[in-house]
């Protein structure tokens, strides 16, 4: 049976006209084969072609395809295929609106350019990157600085220890980086590069005290240097491709760049090396492998010269992204520093190798850390951490008098929270002190060469600035270890020291998308003084250093790094220990200041 609906449903079936029943088109008209082509062989097609966007330079790409018939135009070189005009606005093109595909010109490095490797230079593939950079810096400063009674001193009957702070510092330095390479990298690792960066520097030192820029007193307050070098060199070569997401395995050989951490605690250098480096899994795991054979540094523009100084590092560290956290990258590391007994006088005649305390015998170092940090976010918390262990063995060191054992710590923590233009910041920084020169255990913790990226870097006066004390440095300048020895770029690390606790609050505020307001305050304390103690024969030295204030102003005007300017000023507030370490006869240690103006100009 059937009900009501379903017999309605059969005859509007039934009532639809079969297919096989509609009358067929009517078949098409033949149509004749014209007489002739307009678009043929005889008479071809031809493009009127506009240039480009960008600089693109001379093509170098030989034609080698001809054109056979109108429908058809070969173009062989694809990176420089025009776009077709277009008054985006209807406006006519004015000068100040922002247009697409607009045409480069050759010294514009805003819009694609055939220098700044946007088009080859050579084929398809080979690309040339011209960099050139300006840095200059004018810097006044009031550093704790000794006087020289025994000698001559600047000023007449003078006898207080610590004279006149005042210094000003200038600097420039030019580099002109060359950087030829083959393979698409917006896409993939290249296949193959090769990079020069030649660098020029000269710099001006100005103080109020003698045997500050010489210890010879006839040399007088003022010293002008310049210095020129081969900064990078290499040459690098992908050895093979690992998987079908870009994954691949390169090495890279010669002086080069490298920061074996992500803020640069423990090395952040340029130098002289062989590097192995890639990736695996879409790029979820990183991996380096270097071995480094130090070069020599200049000592007054920390460039590097063609001197070897018997100093080899060995680096190798694993990178996992997402780990635990999407968001959060994970490295482990492994870093061997050892550095050969030697006796080194510098550019301006000090001695910096031994450290010119205690016994002055040239000592080896045989020092291994073990690394653990991360970086990223946890949802909307930023966090950085870095945890490291060395241990190894010291010949000699200068300050203890006999050889030691090392086994020292350093822990860093950053954390941080955006909110619309500002970030909110706060950090933690121990690296641990020697309780004990007189044992043979060293359990001050130092560095390998250290650039750290934390606590208000070059806009905070504790670490910007290098501290002097009796030949040796309390602390190196763009550093955060209090580690007593005499140079960061010349000396050796040293173990014996006192160690330092950094507790940092800071806020950072876009005010305009040109301009950002960096704040930093970070209270300073000794781990341990018993190495200040032995060293300047005094007892009882507090372990409050005091507080470090700054503020600074970061202005990019073209809204890119073609123009970089910063301005800061800081001043430390002298605690305590710092007051038993640099106080006058008859006053207090005063209040240190320090202020500076960078420019970096790049092409």
């Amino acid at each position: 049976m059937f009900s009501g609906n379903s017999i309605i449903m059969l005859g509007l079936i039934a009532a639809d006209p079969s297919p096989l029943d509609r009358p067929t088109a009517p078949p098409p008209q033949a149509v004749s084969p014209p007489q002739f082509d307009p678009y043929g062989p005889n008479d071809p097609f031809v493009v009127r072609r506009s240039p480009p966007s960008g600089h693109t330079g001379r093509s170098s790409v030989s034609p080698i395809t001809v054109q056979e018939d109108g429908h058809f135009v070969p173009v062989e070189d694809r990176w420089r295929i025009a776009m077709p005009e277009w008054d985006r606005y209807d406006k006519g093109h004015p000068r100040l609106d922002d247009y697409p595909f607009d045409f480069g010109r050759l010294f514009d490095p805003y819009r694609q350019n055939v220098l700044k490797g946007d088009y080859p230079i050579l084929g398809q593939h080979t690309f040339l990157e011209l960099t050139a950079t300006s840095f200059n810096l004018l810097e006044p400063r009031l550093l704790p600085t000794a006087t020289t009674p025994f000698e001559s001193t600047r000023n007449a009957g003078q006898f207080e220890f610590f004279g006149k702070p005042n210094q000003f510092l200038n600097l420039h330095t030019l580099s002109v980086s060359v950087d030829l390479f083959h393979g698409n990298a917006a896409f993939k690792p290249v296949d193959w590069r090769v990079k020069i960066t030649p660098t020029f520097n000269s710099n001006n030192l100005a103080t109020s005290e003698l045997a500050v820029v010489s210890p010879d007193v006839q040399q007088g307050v003022h010293r002008e240097r310049t210095f020129s070098s081969l900064e990078e060199w290499f040459v690098e070569k992908k050895i093979a491709d690992l998987s079908p997401d870009y994954d691949f395995v390169s090495v890279r050989l010669g002086s080069q760049p490298f920061v074996s951490d992500f803020r640069g605690f423990l090395f952040n250098d340029i130098n002289r090396g062989v590097r192995i480096f890639g990736s695996t899994e879409a790029n979820r795991n990183q991996f380096n492998i270097a071995y480094f054979d130090q070069l020599e540094k200049d000592t007054n523009s920390f460039l590097n010269t063609m001197r070897g100084r018997g100093q080899r590092i060995l680096i190798a560290n694993l990178y996992r992204q997402d780990f635990v956290w999407p968001g959060l990258t994970a490295q482990a590391s492994f870093h061997y520093n050892h550095d050969d007994p030697s006796f080194k006088f510098d550019k301006n005649h000090f001695l910096v190798r031994p450290d010119p305390v205690g016994q002055f015998r040239p000592h080896g170092l045989d020092v291994y850390y073990l690394g653990l940090g991360t970086d990223g976010h946890i949802n909307r918390f930023n966090i950085t951490s870095q945890l490291y262990y060395a241990f190894g063995r010291d010949s000699n060191n200068p300050i203890a008098g006999q050889g030691q054992d090392i086994s020292a710590w350093m822990a860093a923590l950053e954390l941080s929270y955006d909110r619309d233009y500002s970030r909110f910041r706060t950090s933690y920084f121990f690296s641990s002190g020697d309780s004990n020169p007189n044992n043979a255990t060293a359990t001050g913790f130092d560095t390998i060469l250290d650039g750290p990226n934390v606590a208000g870097t070059q806009f905070s006066y504790w670490q910007r600035q290098n501290i002097p004390l009796l030949g040796v440095n309390l602390k190196q300048r763009l550093s955060l270890v209090p580690d007593l020895r005499s140079s960061k770029i010349q000396g050796q690390s040293n173990f014996v020291n006192p160690g330092l606790h950094l507790f940092n609050l800071g806020f950072d505020v876009d005010l305009t998308p040109k301009i950002k307001l960096v704040n930093n305050a970070n209270l300073l304390w000794f781990d341990k003084t018993a190495s200040l103690e032995t060293l300047l024969f005094q007892g009882a030295i507090d372990r409050w250093i005091g507080a470090d204030l700054s503020a600074g102003i970061e202005y990019r005007p073209l809204l890119n790094n073609n123009i970089v300017m910063a301005f800061g000023m800081a001043t430390l507030l002298p605690g305590k220990g710092f007051k038993d370490i640099y106080d006058r006869f008859n006053e207090d240690a005063q209040i240190l200041i320090a202020g500076f103006a960078q420019m970096t100009l790049q092409y």
